[in-house]
């Protein structure tokens, strides 16, 4: 789950992580009021949508805006604003299409000396949350692991211990940067060390999956503070942390994705032509792999599980032939838990009540294929039956085309 920064902003002060001081805006007037109480003499006013790349996104219909501008006055900020609320920015996260920005964050500026990055991931080689630092803050964090690994500095922490002061002296002198505690500054900056432990300590107390500081301002005082914060959980976890329900942003989620949680089902929206209903996760990766091997794309990653129903099933042919971008729907099932009798009765429902306006190739294996097979081949609906999964992957490629 992602949330706002502004969000991500009050997570991080109340865990002793210095941030600008804010104030939220969903109009014009609202952020002229902000600027004014903020006490100026300039602001920062950011679009708030679930994407990256807002600095140097712009406004669809209106390319001279862009998605974080510098304001010095009242007025500013609320022209700035009413360009920005109810339109669409187009980052390089977004797509072309954009999002639409439903709120404004009004920050307060400070005086920049540097500009660092920080965040936090797990490492699944490591088996632990790692902590990555750069001296190229400000930039985006993937090319400059492209083109300049060497600046990316990483210190694996145990979860339970926290990351420890050694570590952040280690980091610190690469950085150059204070690792102990100094006295905060004018808007309540700290030290390396209460900055990087804290961060840490939100990072596993919450279940994130991602936080990241970028940039990470040094003041010309000499303090830390988090000049914008991107924070994403573990959905697995979400049921240890029902207070950050209240956070989640439906309206920045794929209405596809929403329904099929709604459903039980495991969905996420791609750009491709092919449709992709499969039951494991493990399968549907494999078959994702399979169609792009032969030429396709594949438009949905969707696991119905090894225990999906018949309006499961049929949701899933709602969800996926609601995309208008799918030309052909690939049906791959491995009956184990799921018998295969069973999603061939689904599917010859799901045509009944959805109707199938697109070429639909199906590929059965496993408990009572032949029976499954069968149910299909006398169903009268329009299939075309494969093999195996590289017949499948062949025909659903050329159906598609």
């Amino acid at each position: 789950m992602k949330i706002h920064e502004f969000q991500a902003k009050e997570l991080l002060r109340k865990a002793g992580v210095a941030v600008p001081q804010h104030m939220v805006a969903t109009t014009a007037d609202e952020a002229a009021a902000a600027f004014k109480q903020l006490g100026g003499p300039l602001a920062i006013v950011k679009a708030q949508i679930h994407a990256g790349g807002r600095g140097k996104g712009t406004i669809k219909d209106n390319p001279q805006q862009r998605g974080v501008q510098l304001v010095r006055s009242a007025d500013e900020a609320a022209k700035v604003a009413r360009n920005l609320i109810g339109n669409k920015l187009v980052t390089i996260q977004t797509g072309p299409e954009g999002q639409t920005v439903r709120r404004v964050l009004v920050e307060a500026g400070c005086d920049i000396a540097r500009e660092l990055y920080l965040g936090i991931v797990i490492d699944r080689a490591a088996a632990m949350p790692v902590l990555m630092a750069s001296s190229a803050g400000g930039m985006n964090i993937e090319e400059v692991a492209e083109k300049t690994p060497h600046l990316i500095l990483k210190e694996p922490f145990c979860p339970d211990a926290g990351l420890q002061p050694y570590q952040v002296r280690k980091l610190a002198a690469k950085l150059d940067l204070n690792p102990s505690p100094i006295r905060g500054g004018v808007r309540g900056g700290g030290s390396a060390e209460k900055f990087m432990r804290s961060l840490c300590r939100v990072f596993v107390d919450l279940d994130c999956s991602l936080a990241e500081i970028n940039p990470l301002v040094v003041t010309k005082l000499g303090d830390l503070i988090a000049l914008d914060a991107k924070i994403s959980f573990d959905d697995n976890a979400l049921f240890r942390h029902p207070e950050l329900a209240e956070l989640r942003d439906t309206s920045e989620e794929d209405p596809n994705e929403l329904r099929a949680a709604a459903a039980g089902l495991s969905y996420v929206q791609l750009d491709g032509s092919i449709g992709c209903l499969v039951n494991g996760a493990g399968l549907a990766m494999a078959t994702m792999d399979l169609i792009k091997l032969h030429g396709g794309e594949p438009a949905n990653f969707l696991d119905v599980g090894g225990g999906a129903n018949t309006e499961q099933v049929t949701e899933a042919f709602r969800i996926l032939l609601s995309d208008k971008e799918v030309k052909a729907v690939l049906v791959n099932i491995f009956g184990g838990i799921m018998r295969c009798t069973t999603i061939a009765q689904a599917i010859v429902e799901a045509y009944k009540q959805v109707g199938f306006n697109v070429p639909l190739v199906v590929r059965l294996e496993g408990t009572e294929v032949e029976q499954g097979r069968k149910i299909l081949a006398e169903s009268g609906v329009n299939i075309i039956a494969a093999k195996d999964l590289t017949d499948a992957a062949n025909k659903v490629v050329a159906a598609a085309k």
